[in-house]
């Protein structure tokens, strides 16, 4: 008779499910060699049609299906997830369900932890399916930076403003970013939870920026560790509605740069924003 399951009190995982297919077994099965820790794994489903977290939460003793009760966005589900965790779980991993682990890689995160007691969040190298590096650990965009990037990344890919937002050059090494990668990212619960989780005011994107962003205000660090290495397959989810999913992104860029210059004497700078961003958002779903 095999073991009872008896979840870790120093690892959970949360991963938001959206019909995730098949790169749900994969992520549930490379997660066993990811770390020698025994978590529970939270899906937080978003309202799955394909059957897979149901499947899964059969299959797996330590996984637990939770739905949401609709789309209600990533952070929000992600929030939901960790909400259903004990207190006394130290570190949570949230993660796409479209990420595989190599062996080791999130005991490599909790030993870079160890190394960095001021970690609020730590990130590792994300790996394309074709074996290029996704940049993964980025600045906080400001509000030049970001509409450079924004304007000029698909017509003049080595603009200025892009190369210091990406950083596309850095040799990968250890350090604090501005923020890290959502798509896989070791959080310490009680940072988290002291700063009220992802902003569910945001459907999809810079939810990640806007944590590591307050991360950083906290007095904490986004740790990139690239020593930790995944592989993500992207834009599964996105890919069911494209268009939705270029207004939520232009949407959150505009949430996100207009809660950074709040005052009354920046409304105009806020009007131009928005202004542009639909602009652009219109081209790009053209």
């Amino acid at each position: 008779m095999s073991e009872p399951f008896r979840a870790s009190s120093r690892l959970a995982v949360v991963t938001v499910t959206y019909s995730p297919g098949e790169h749900l077994a994969e992520f549930l099965d490379s997660l066993d060699t990811a770390t020698t820790e025994r978590p529970l794994v939270i899906l937080a489903d978003n309202g799955s049609t394909d059957g897979a977290p149901e499947a899964a939460a059969q299959r797996h003793e330590h996984v637990r299906l939770l739905h949401t009760g609709g789309n209600i966005g990533y952070g929000a589900a992600a929030n939901r997830g960790v909400a259903e965790l004990d207190a006394t779980v130290e570190w949570v991993l949230v993660a796409n369900p479209d990420v595989a682990f190599l062996p080791g890689s999130v005991d490599e995160l909790l030993a870079a932890a160890a190394r960095w007691p001021r970690a609020g969040a730590l990130g590792p190298l994300i790996r394309e399916p074709d074996g290029s590096i996704y940049p993964s650990a980025r600045e906080v965009p400001t509000i030049l930076a970001g509409s450079g990037h924004a304007v000029l990344a698909n017509i003049w890919p080595g603009n200025p403003w892009s190369r210091s937002y990406r950083r596309p050059e850095e040799q990968p090494g250890e350090r604090p970013a501005g923020w890290l990668s959502g798509s896989c990212l070791l959080l310490r619960r009680s940072v988290f939870d002291q700063l009220g989780g992802f902003d569910s005011r945001y459907f999809m994107y810079f939810e990640d920026v806007d944590l590591g962003d307050r991360i950083t205000r906290a007095g904490w660090h986004n740790v990139y560790v690239p020593t930790a290495v995944v592989t993500h397959a992207q834009g599964h989810a996105a890919s069911k509605a494209p268009t939705r999913m270029l207004t939520a992104h232009h949407d959150s860029a505009y949430r996100f740069l207009a809660d950074r210059h709040p005052g009354r004497h920046q409304a105009p700078l806020r009007g131009a924003l928005r202004l542009a961003l639909r602009a652009r958002n219109r081209w790009a779903t053209r």
